[in-house]
This record gives C-alpha cells, sequence and structure tokens, in this order.
C-alpha cells in the first residue's frame, strides 16, 4: 500500500551488518493505488486498532455474561468483516478514514476473546477445559499461518485491494455458519446429543452461579485475578515485541527482509498453532489421568511459556549479524509462547467459570496496552539504530516477562473462588 519512494526516505538501516546477498526480490503487482505514508503515519495506521480494541474488552465481557456470547461475537466479527472491504475506499479518502475505519474494527474485535470465554463457561467441563480452548483459541494462529503467504500471492498476482475484500468476505460467510450451527449453552443447541448435553451440564453444575448481579467488588479484589493480569501484560509485552520489532530488527539490523517471504513469515506461528494444540493435550492428561492440581498444571505451562520466549527474546540480541538464528530464535520463541495457551491464558475458566468472560475482559484490557506503547518505546530506545540499543529493547522484554510469570507462580491459583459461588464455598476442582 506504501510508495516504497517514501519508506527509502525514512530508511533507518543499519550499517553493522553486510547487506544479505540471497534476499529475495518479489515483484509486486502495481495496479493497487500506492500512498506516500511515512514511518510514524504508518505507525499511527497499525496501532489505531488496538484503541478500538480496548474500549471493548470489559463491556464485551459483562455483556456476555449476561445475553451469552453468541451474538455478541457474531456480530463482532460481522461488523469487522464489513469494515475490512471498506479499507481501500477509506484508504483513498485519507489516513484520518483509514485510522477511524481500523478503530472501529478494533471495537468489533474487541468482543471476541471475552464472548468466547463466556461461551466456554458453559461448554466446557473441567477436565476438558485446556483441550478444548486451546483447539479453538489457536485457530487465531492457523489463520495467520494462511493469511501471511496468501496475502503476499494475492498482491504478487492481483493486487493489495483484493486481500480486504476476501478476507472480509470469508468473515460474513462465517458469520451465517455461526448464527446457524452454534448455540449459547448446551440447552440451547439444537443437534446435541442428551447424554452430551447431561454429561456437560452435570460436571459443571457446582461451579457456575446463578446470582444476577456481578461481584465486581471482590472480583477486584481478588489477588488471583491480578495474577492474572500481571501475567497477560508481561506476556503480551513480548508477544508484541516479537509480533513487531523482531522483525523490524532483522531487516534494518541484520538486512534481511523476511517479511519478503510469506511462508517463512508464518512459520513461527504454525510451531505456535502445534504446541498449543500438544499443550492442550498435556495439560488436561497430567490433570485427568496423573492428577496434577489445576493450579500446578497451569503455573508449570505459564513458566515455560514465558520464560522459554524471554531467553530466546535476549539471545536474538546478542546473535551478531546471523540471520539464520534469528529466524530460529524466533520461530522457538513463539513456538514456546503457545505453552501460555494452557496456563494463565486459560485460568480464568478455573478461577470463576460464571464471570469468565468479564475477567478476561479485564486482562484483555491492559494485555493491549502492550500493543500500544511497546513499539513507542522501542523506537525511542534506539535514536541510533544499533545492536547494542536493541539489546536494551530485548532486555526490557525479557526481564517483564520473567516478572509476570514469577507473580503468577506466586498469587494464581485453580479453584473457584468464594466470590464466584451462590454459597461462596470454593470448589476445587
Amino acid at each position: 500500500m506504501v510508495d516504497s519512494n517514501t519508506t527509502l526516505a525514512n530508511n533507518r538501516t543499519s550499517k553493522e551488518c553486510a547487506e544479505h546477498s540471497a534476499s529475495i526480490k518479489v515483484i509486486h503487482n502495481h495496479t493497487g493505488k500506492r500512498y506516500k505514508w511515512d514511518a510514524e503515519t504508518q505507525g499511527w495506521i497499525l496501532g489505531s486498532f488496538f484503541y478500538g480494541y480496548i474500549i471493548t474488552q470489559i463491556p464485551g465481557g459483562y455483556v456476555a455474561s449476561k445475553v451469552g456470547g453468541k451474538l455478541l461475537l457474531g456480530f463482532g466479527i460481522l461488523g469487522t468483516a464489513v469494515f475490512t472491504l471498506f479499507t481501500p475506499i477509506a484508504a483513498d479518502i485519507g489516513v484520518g478514514a483509514l485510522i477511524a475505519l481500523r478503530a472501529l474494527e478494533g471495537l468489533g474485535e474487541g468482543v471476541t476473546f471475552p464472548a468466547m470465554h463466556a461461551m466456554w463457561s458453559s461448554w466446557a467441563p473441567p477436565l476438558e477445559r485446556s483441550k478444548l480452548l486451546t483447539i479453538s483459541y489457536a485457530g487465531a494462529q492457523l489463520g495467520t499461518v494462511i493469511s501471511l503467504p496468501l496475502s503476499g500471492i494475492i498482491c504478487v498476482y492481483m493486487d493489495w485491494t483484493y486481500v480486504f475484500y476476501l478476507f472480509g468476505i470469508v468473515g460474513i460467510i462465517w458469520f451465517v455458519l455461526w448464527i446457524w450451527l452454534v448455540g449459547n449453552t448446551p440447552e440451547t443447541h439444537k443437534t446435541i446429543s442428551h447424554q452430551e448435553k447431561e454429561y456437560i451440564l452435570s460436571s459443571l453444575k457446582n461451579q457456575l452461579s446463578s446470582q444476577k448481579s456481578v461481584p465486581w467488588i471482590p472480583m477486584l479484589k481478588s489477588l488471583p485475578l491480578w495474577a492474572i493480569v500481571v501475567a497477560h501484560f508481561s506476556y503480551n509485552w513480548t508477544f508484541y515485541t516479537l509480533l513487531t520489532l523482531l522483525p523490524t530488527y532483522m531487516k534494518e539490523i541484520l538486512r534481511f527482509n523476511v517479511q519478503e517471504n510469506g511462508i517463512l513469515s508464518a512459520v513461527p506461528y504454525f510451531g505456535c498453532w502445534l504446541c498449543m494444540i500438544m499443550s492442550g493435550q498435556a495439560a488436561d492428561h497430567l490433570r485427568a489421568k496423573w492428577n496434577f492440581s489445576t493450579v500446578c498444571v497451569r503455573k508449570f505451562f505459564s513458566l515455560i511459556g514465558m520464560i522459554g520466549p524471554a531467553v530466546f527474546l535476549v539471545a536474538a540480541g546478542f546473535i551478531g549479524c546471523d540471520y539464520s538464528l534469528a529466524v530460529a530464535f524466533l520461530t522457538i520463541s513463539t513456538t514456546l509462547g503457545g505453552f501460555c495457551s494452557s496456563g494463565f491464558s486459560i485460568n480464568h475458566l478455573d478461577i470463576a467459570p460464571s464471570y469468565a468472560g468479564i475477567l478476561l475482559g479485564i486482562t484483555n484490557a491492559f494485555a493491549t496496552i502492550p500493543g500500544m506503547i511497546g513499539p513507542v518505546i522501542a523506537k525511542s530506545l534506539t535514536p541510533e539504530n544499533t545492536i547494542r540499543e536493541w539489546q536494551t529493547v530485548f532486555w526490557i522484554a525479557a526481564a517483564i516477562n520473567v516478572f509476570g510469570a514469577i507473580f503468577f507462580t506466586l498469587f494464581g491459583k485453580g479453584e473457584v473462588q468464594n466470590w464466584a459461588l451462590d454459597d461462596h464455598h470454593g470448589h476445587r476442582n
């Protein structure tokens, strides 16, 4: 979308490493309109999504807990899909229109995970939570694995506008299937068997609350909730560093543009997808077959999924000019982060299944902040764009991640909290 001459005018490429001789030159289709957006403008456009995304986190969780997540999630994604279709038009109108449109997309996407958590609170038996949630949430990684190479192919053989048209249409088709096939709860599902419905309901009967009002004060005073908040914030700081800054580091310092190869860009997310699926199976197996406590499993998987990426992120700053190792460390870091999907990421359902959507809205609101401020801080720390400056960026991200892992290990819990039950008696799962 961006005129390459504008990008070259704002080039910050370091000369510390030699230019990579085998860089892939992709000839893009040039029929799509190009825009003269400098690096700062591009940053505002990319970041504008988060300003809408953070607003609907907590309201989305609250509404989902009251009316169910089916329609909320469905219409949230439908809205995002429709706005996606209008992206080329908004870009043509101007930067302000595009920023506003992406913020509106963020509003729709913001309800996604709180609504999913609220729905899973009615669908996932306690000893199958890790398996079920990781399978569904891993779809986000699988979508990235498919969309990155596919977007590159569309840009080469058609033009960039068709990327938005294709994914917008796919979102609308998904909405139709979602409304037709999905039920908010086992009781309202059209095709569920009687045996499965009874199994799910009986497994959750001692965990769900029927009280109408949300216990906001006890909830916000709950240390186990804040343990998830700290872990989620810390994990996302490293996640967004990997997502946005390491490719920049590879391009501007190592002078290897990983974004030119869609397949190579997708490899880390494929690793994360695979790790999420496997860790979910392993976590439930440890709980069901080996009688590991829920809190032990959540803490163990969180430690692997947070300290592992921190180690390889720091390592990425000390590899000199070896781009092959940079790709390897990026892949390993992102892959190991998949363990957190069976750790703190679903701990909301362990401590308060009736309010899981609200809890996720709270933690995800905090966890969106790194996506908004992390790149800004990194840019301020790298004025000369040297390897030593980037090492500082990676050290800070790693330290935050390790702190989050330790905090969650100290204060995380695995049982339903008193304030989340009608009778205020905790029930250990």
